[in-house]
Formats: structure tokens, sequence, C-alpha cells
């Protein structure tokens, strides 16, 4: 037999891990992966569906189904398939008394939505978005839409935007490549340079402020929280009913929410000390 024609009988069809060099995964990512993919159903998926998208052999895909579910990470549900487990609502209520970030922010937050009559949000970078960790209604009288535990884009709200402008140029980069149009929808810019400035006037004022970017007819005011090493932690942020403040109130706002920070970074030093 000619080499090539062996060489090609001998050449086996590379797996879908293979083709997407993920065959030397570890088996906590495998887990990770199957985990994400329930997480982001918006119905319960059947093992076949899951085992298809992933690539992982039958024994593999089994093997760590049975350990999430053990877990309770994930439930089977009879005739439908697998969707979040009990211990994910148990570690967000462990989250929600235990955090450390969220335990110093509720008092302030609730003063804050109190006497603005507004929502006060405490929200952190999750992945490529912003998740909300915490929310504070002060009796508003619309209904805010970043729900605790809701990622929402980078790109916009205040809340969200003064996160993303604590990002370094590689970061950026990133960001920019995949969403370009949303940078440009945002007002942010419709190239790099142009957002990187946008960005780095926000950072240097230390605030930002939105006029319906993510509720209609609200406005959005946010500034960033820093642990004692400059690291980010999230930004605070309180959402007004209306799209009308002027200056000296918009400066009101930013004052308050800052002393918040401030009273926030303060707790959280004591508590560490």
């Amino acid at each position: 037999m000619a080499p090539a024609r062996r060489a090609r009988r001998l050449a086996k069809p590379a797996t879908a891990a293979q083709k997407y060099g993920m065959a030397n995964e570890t088996t906590p990512r495998k887990m990770l992966r199957i985990l994400d993919l329930i997480e982001a159903a918006e119905t319960p998926m059947p093992a076949e569906q899951i085992g298809a998208a992933l690539g992982f052999s039958r024994s593999t895909l089994y093997r760590h189904l049975k350990s999430l579910s053990e877990a309770g990470l994930i439930s089977s549900l009879p005739g439908r398939g697998f969707s979040l487990g009990p211990r994910v609502a148990e570690l967000d209520y462990r989250m929600r008394l235990r955090d450390p970030l969220i335990g110093r922010s509720r008092p302030v937050m609730a003063a804050l939505a109190a006497g603005e009559r507004g929502v006060a949000l405490l929200c952190r970078r999750y992945r490529d978005g912003v998740l909300c960790l915490h929310q504070e209604d002060g009796g508003a009288a619309f209904r805010s839409h970043y729900d605790r535990g809701l990622a929402r884009s980078l790109i916009r709200g205040a809340a969200s935007r003064i996160i993303l402008a604590q990002a370094n140029g590689a970061q950026l980069a990133r960001l920019f490549g995949l969403y370009q149009s949303e940078f440009a929808a945002a007002g942010l810019g419709s190239d790099l340079p142009s957002v990187k400035a946008s960005l780095r006037q926000m950072r240097l004022r230390g605030w930002d402020s939105t006029q319906g970017q993510v509720t209609a007819g609200v406005t959005g005011v946010a500034v960033p929280i820093f642990d004692a090493e400059r690291a980010l932690l999230g930004s605070l942020s309180l959402t007004l009913d209306t799209t009308a403040l002027d200056r000296p109130e918009l400066e009101r706002i930013v004052g308050r929410l800052k002393a918040g920070v401030a009273q926030i970074q303060q707790g959280l030093v004591a508590e560490a000390g």
C-alpha cells in the first residue's frame, strides 16, 4: 500500500474537542462548560443536546452530569433535561449574607435610594459584562431593569460604563473588536482611539451619567469603587426618575455617591484590619 494512501486510512477525523483545541481540557473546565451551557439555555437541556454541543463522549458527559447533579449544581427534570440546581440558590443566599462588599454597601445604598427616591445599584464586572450584585429601591416611580444577578452590557448604562472606563488598553482593544457597533451606538466612539479618549475622560472625571440607556425615561449616575490598593471592586450608582438633571443637581448626586463609596471603603478597611 502506498504511504500516502496508508496515512489517509490511518488518520482519524478530528473530534469536536480536538478541532477547537479542547482535547486536553481538565475535568473542572469540562464541568464548567456543561454548567455554562445549562445556565445559558432558556429551557432544560436534554443530555444528548449537551453532548452534541460540547463534543464530549457519552461516558465523559454522563460522568460529569452525575457529579454536577450530586453537588446540587444541576437538576434532572424527567422527560425534559437538565436545569440549574438548588445549590445555586444556596450559593446566592450565602453570598448575600457573607460578601463584605454587599454587606458594607447595603445600608449606604438604602440611605441613598430613600433620600433620592430612586434605585441604588451595586454592580461588578463579570466576563464581558456587568452583573448587579445588589439593588435598593427607595420608592422610585419606575422599575429598574437591572435586577440582581442579571448580567448586562459593559457598554450601556452608567453603572457599566464607569467600570469599563477602568479597563486597560489591551482589554479595550479586544472588546472594541467584538462590539464595535455597540460602542458607536452608545456614543463612546466609532474607532478605538475615540473610545479610549471618551473612557479616559470618564475615568479622570471619576463618574458617568447616562439617560435612558437601560431603562427609558430615567438617568443613571455612577462612580467606581476601589479597594485600598486601588483595585477595582465595582460601581455604585443611582437611577433617578428624570432625564433632565441640571449641572448643580448632577454634581450633588455625584457628591453623595462619592461620599457613599468612601463610607463603604472605610468599612471594608476596618473589617479587614
